[in-house]
C-alpha cells in the first residue's frame, strides 16, 4: 500500500511531469473506480493543471479552465500509477486487468490508474473542493507538517485509549501512516505495537515523535527524484522490520516476529521492542507468560 513517503513522491513526480499540460480525456476503466458524477469527468476536458497536492494519502490534481476542479485519488492498498509517454493509441478496454482509469494529457502523454487483486478500493473523485472528499474531510494533522510538534502529538494521544499501532494508522487521528512505516516507527521508538496509548510516558512520546518523524523523512528523501515505477522498489529495500519476517534484526541480530490478522499483519523486533517476548500471534495479543 503507497503510504506518505510514496505519495509525497508521487506528488513531486506528477508536479514536474503536469504541471501546465491540458487534460485531453479521463477514462474511467473499471466501473467501481469514480466515486462522484457532478461534475461529470468531460467537465476537465481542456483544463490544464495548474498543481499537484497531496492530503495524507490521497493525490490532488488542480484543474483550472472556466473554473477550478479537483481530481483526487487514493490508491488504496493495491492501487498504483503507471506513467506512459506516449500513452497507448487505442482507447482503454474494459476487462478484468488491472487497468482502472486513464489520464490522457493533449499532448499524447499521459497515466494509468491500475489495482492489482480482486477488493477494488482504488478510488477516484473529481469535486470543486478537496474537502468535499469524506477521506479528506475526516483528515487529521500531516506528520511531516512544520506546525506539527512533539507537543500536538502528545495531545493527539492524550485522548487516545487503544494500541499505539492501531493509533498510528487511524487517518483521522494523523494522516499518511499505514500499516508498513507504522512497524518502520515503533521498531525505530523501540515499543512495542500493542502497547496501550495511555500507558505511554511523556518521554515515550517524546522518542516516538522524533521516530515518527526520521523514519517519514528518510523514506521520503529515499524515494525524492525516482520515477513512479521505481518507488515500489524503493520503499521495500528500504524497510527494516515491516515483510521481512524470519530475517535478523538490523539493529539487534534477533529475528523478527509477525503477528498475522484477517486481512494483514505486523512486524516487529522481541529484543528491541518487547523485552524478548514475542507476542502472541492473535487480534487481541498480550504477552506470553
Amino acid at each position: 500500500m503507497p503510504e506518505l513517503p510514496e505519495v509525497e513522491a508521487l506528488r513531486a513526480f506528477l508536479g514536474t511531469h503536469l504541471v501546465g499540460k491540458e487534460i485531453a480525456r479521463v477514462l474511467p476503466v473499471a466501473i467501481s473506480v469514480l466515486k462522484t458524477y457532478d461534475p461529470p469527468l468531460s467537465a476537465v476536458e481542456g483544463a490544464e493543471i495548474t498543481a499537484v497536492g497531496r492530503h495524507g494519502k490521497f493525490l490532488d490534481l488542480t484543474a483550472t479552465a472556466a473554473g477550478e476542479l479537483h481530481l483526487l485519488f487514493h490508491l488504496a492498498r493495491a492501487g498504483w500509477l503507471r506513467w506512459q509517454d506516449p500513452l497507448p493509441s487505442g482507447p482503454p478496454k474494459p476487462g478484468r486487468g488491472p487497468l482502472a482509469l486513464r489520464v490522457a494529457l493533449t499532448g499524447g502523454d499521459g497515466f494509468d490508474l491500475t489495482e492489482a487483486g480482486t477488493t477494488k478500493r482504488l478510488a477516484v473523485h473529481l469535486v470543486h473542493d478537496p474537502q468535499e472528499v469524506p477521506g479528506v474531510a475526516r483528515l487529521g494533522p500531516d506528520p511531516l507538517a512544520e506546525d506539527f510538534g512533539p507537543e500536538r502529538f502528545a495531545a493527539l494521544l492524550a485522548g487516545e485509549r487503544r494500541q499505539i499501532k492501531g493509533a498510528l494508522r487511524d487517518q483521522s487521528l494523523i494522516a499518511g501512516i499505514g500499516n508498513a512505516y507504522s512497524d518502520e516507527i515503533l521498531h525505530a521508538a523501540k515499543t512495542s505495537p500493542f502497547k496501550p496509548t495511555q500507558n505511554l510516558t511523556p518521554e515515550e512520546i517524546t522518542v516516538l515523535y522524533t521516530a515518527m518523524r526520521s523514519t517519514l523523512h528518510e523514506a521520503v528523501e529515499r524515494s525524492h527524484g525516482l520515477a513512479a515505477g521505481k518507488l515500489k522498489a524503493e520503499k521495500k529495500s528500504g524497510l527494516r522490520v515491516h515483510g521481512r519476517t524470519g530475517e535478523p534484526c538490523p539493529v539487534c541480530g534477533d529475528t523478527i516476529r509477525e503477528v498475522s490478522f484477517s486481512d494483514s499483519s505486523l512486524q516487529y523486533c522481541p529484543t528491541c521492542q518487547t523485552g524478548g517476548k514475542p507476542l502472541a500471534d492473535r487480534r487481541l495479543s498480550k504477552l506470553l507468560k
